[in-house]
Order: structure tokens, then C-alpha cells, then sequence
């Protein structure tokens, strides 16, 4: 699609909102909304989004009520915000205690529900979810690293850096350097981001591999580099997110900021060139469409719509990139969305997990990563999705 056509259609939605009669009509239009609303109907507990029998602090519930938190504060609609809250102080005591969070498991992944603390302290004023966004600060400091200074993924993975823990820790860390005056962390936060690119990418696609270990160990890394074998969809789309979510927070004169956003560029040009070119999406692994199994994967596509189009908007990228995004999202909507005779809406064909090592081993083989399950309303997807939908509908603002 050309740049007239998107902003043709652009202009069309925008015409449509202006022609609502009310505040509720706009949001119908709305996909962020539809689903955050289908979210809150198929699970009437927050907890109960990535499918669980009991409350979990984690990564996934995290992701999805960042987004729909965003969702009540664009439509100003406190059932949003109640249906997150609700999340947080059902494991967050008042002296700022986490429940089923242990500090000393050193799993990176844990971090990210903390990012929704920001805005429930700022809306609240409770102390108790400023004493957790220090005890999720407390881990970082003390989180075992590589020997140059990159976190590890977890305890249980030693001396890995995977580019999905990029997303996990480092937008946290960028707020809580803002928020909390320490300005020293914008410096590890950089850190973290040179490390995994100077280890992880490939100079030929300038895409990043999932997995870098750095103690060559690993029956998945690479003896002389210590690589894993491919380029894993989400696992970049993950490392996208984090890039463009950490420069809300990064300083203009800090002196690494430059090059993060040089970043930014050369990973949208890479994912640019891995687009499928007939649908607008993206493949569990990236440069291998055309290989038998692999398939077009709704995590991933959304969580580069999303990195690209809020990376236009925010001036990091060329504008050219919101036309890619925008095919993107169109691809997204013909074929991964799909309505029931409720009117909810869900989200198809994602991966419903992909790692390396572990018990039972995951070798980071082709094989591997097409074989994993994929499922409907996936948070990794879900979550994506709002946040992408959220970034389109502005444009009409």
C-alpha cells in the first residue's frame, strides 16, 4: 500500500469519528477497545489471562493490563483502570510485598507486571506500590550478569542474554531512572541494549538471533559465537517494543540516546525487508518464509506494527515506515482477528511460547520453534495488539 492510500484511510476513520454522535459511538470504532473489553469478558479475573488455574505474578498479566490500562486512560472510562488495580492489589500488601514473587529466583521476566506500578502510584498515591517498584529495583541491582555487564535472562539460564528480556527489565529501569532520580541507570539501560546487539546481530540481515550464551555451554549456542541457530519472530518483536518503549524515558542529551534511536532504524529496516510482501506480516522465523511449517505468526506482526508506527510517531523513524506498519495492521485485522456471535473479538495463530535449554531441552532448532503450539488470545498477542490499535487510532486525533 502507498502513502495516498494510507492516508486516504487515515482521513476515512478520522471522518467516521467526527461523525459519531457520542463518546461511545467513537469507541465502538475502536479495535483497542473491542478488545480490551473481550479480554475483561473472558476473564473475569485479571489473573486469568494467559489461561491460569491459580494467580501467577507475571510477565504476560503485566503486558496486557499495561495495555488496557492505556486503553481507560485514552477513553477516560474507569472500568479499565478498576479491572488492573484490581490485579495489583490482589498481590501487593501494604508494606509492599509481592505475592508468589521470590526476589531471589532472578528471573528477569518478573520485572515486567512491575511497569504498570508507575501510573497506579501516580493515580493513587498508595505507598505500597512505590515500596514494590523499589523492590522490583532491588532485584536489578543485584541480578547476575554477563562479564561485560548484561543481565542474565534468569538464575536458571547462566551467562544468557535473549533479546525478549530486553523488554522484560529495561523499559522498567528507564521509567524508575526518570521517576526516581537516578540518573546512573540510563547508563545500564544503554548497556543493555549495546550488549545484546553487538553480540546477537547478524551484519548480513541485521537481524538478532534469539539467544546469545556467553559461556558457549549450551547445547543450542554456537561453539565459536554462541549464537542460537534463527531469528525468532517474537523474540525481535519483543527486543522492537523494548527499543521504542525505553526512548520514552531515555534523556535527549544523554550521550547514548543517539545511538539507541540508530538503532531503532537499523532494526526497522531489517524487519522491513522480512516482511511477507503479500500479506503485510511476519513469520515465526523471520527469513524463512518459504520453508515447509513455518507460518505467519500474530505476536510478532503485532508487536512490529506497533514498534513502527509509535517509532513514527514519536520522530525516531521516517515516515516512510508508517506505510509499512500500516500494512501491518491491515494484514493483522484480515487475518488474525476474528468476531463471534457475541461481538468479541479474538486474536489467532500465536506461538504460545518459544525458549532455549530448560527441561524438556529446546535446541533452538527450525524444528523446534514451527513445532511449538500455537493458540487464540495469546496476552503475548493480545497485549500487542491494544497497543498497536492504540497507536493507529491516535493517528485520527
Amino acid at each position: 500500500m502507498n502513502a495516498k492510500r494510507f492516508t486516504q484511510i487515515s482521513l476515512l476513520l478520522a471522518a467516521l469519528v467526527l461523525s459519531c454522535r457520542s463518546k461511545t459511538d467513537v469507541e465502538s470504532l475502536f479495535w483497542s477497545v473491542r478488545m480490551a473489553d473481550s479480554v475483561m469478558a473472558r476473564n473475569r479475573m485479571p489473573w486469568q489471562i494467559d489461561f491460569r488455574s491459580i494467580p501467577r505474578w507475571e510477565y504476560t498479566q503485566g503486558l496486557v493490563l499495561k495495555a488496557i490500562w492505556q486503553v481507560g486512560e485514552r477513553t477516560g472510562d474507569e472500568k479499565y483502570l478498576r479491572y488492573v488495580e484490581n490485579y495489583y492489589d490482589a498481590f501487593i500488601d501494604e508494606s509492599g510485598q509481592i505475592g508468589r514473587y521470590k526476589l531471589e529466583e532472578y528471573n528477569i521476566d518478573r520485572i515486567n507486571p512491575g511497569k504498570v506500578l508507575f501510573a497506579l502510584h501516580r493515580r493513587t498515591g498508595k505507598e505500597k506500590y512505590k515500596k514494590a517498584l523499589f523492590l522490583l529495583r532491588s532485584q536489578m541491582q543485584t541480578h547476575p550478569r554477563t562479564s561485560e555487564g548484561g543481565f542474565w535472562h534468569k538464575k536458571v539460564y547462566p551467562h544468557q542474554m535473549w533479546v525478549d528480556g530486553l523488554y522484560m527489565a529495561s523499559p522498567f529501569l528507564a521509567e524508575f531512572a526518570h521517576t526516581f532520580a537516578e540518573p546512573a541507570l540510563f547508563d545500564d539501560v544503554a548497556r543493555q541494549f549495546l550488549l545484546m546487539e553487538k553480540h546477537a546481530r547478524d551484519d548480513s540481515t541485521g537481524l538478532l538471533y534469539h539467544g546469545w550464551d556467553e559461556s558457549r555451554q549450551q547445547r543450542w549456542a554456537d561453539p565459536q559465537t554462541g549464537l542460537s541457530p534463527h531469528f525468532w519472530g517474537r523474540g525481535m518483536g519483543w527486543f522492537s517494543m523494548a527499543l521504542v518503549d525505553v526512548l520514552d524515558w531515555m534523556p535527549n542529551d544523554h550521550p547514548q540516546t543517539p545511538e539507541l534511536v540508530a538503532m531503532l532504524n537499523r532494526l526497522a529496516a531489517a524487519i522491513s525487508r522480512v516482511q511477507d510482501p503479500q500479506t503485510g506480516l511476519w513469520y515465526q522465523i523471520l527469513d524463512q518464509g518459504d520453508q515447509p511449517g513455518n507460518y505467519l505468526e500474530s505476536s510478532a506482526s503485532c508487536m512490529f506494527a506497533y514498534s513502527l508506527c509509535k517509532g513514527v510517531q514519536k520522530g525516531y523513524l521516517p515516515q516512510d515506515y508508517l506505510v509499512v506498519a500500516q500494512r501491518a495492521y491491515e494484514g493483522i485485522l484480515a487475518r488474525f482477528i476474528r468476531t463471534d456471535s457475541l461481538n468479541t473479538i479474538s486474536i489467532t495463530e500465536a506461538c504460545s511460547v518459544a525458549g532455549l535449554g530448560g527441561d524438556p531441552y529446546r535446541d533452538g532448532s527450525f524444528a523446534y520453534y514451527v513445532g511449538e503450539p500455537r493458540r487464540d488470545n495469546d496476552p503475548k498477542a493480545v497485549g500487542p495488539f491494544i497497543l498497536a490499535s492504540l497507536q493507529f487510532e491516535s493517528l485520527t486525533e
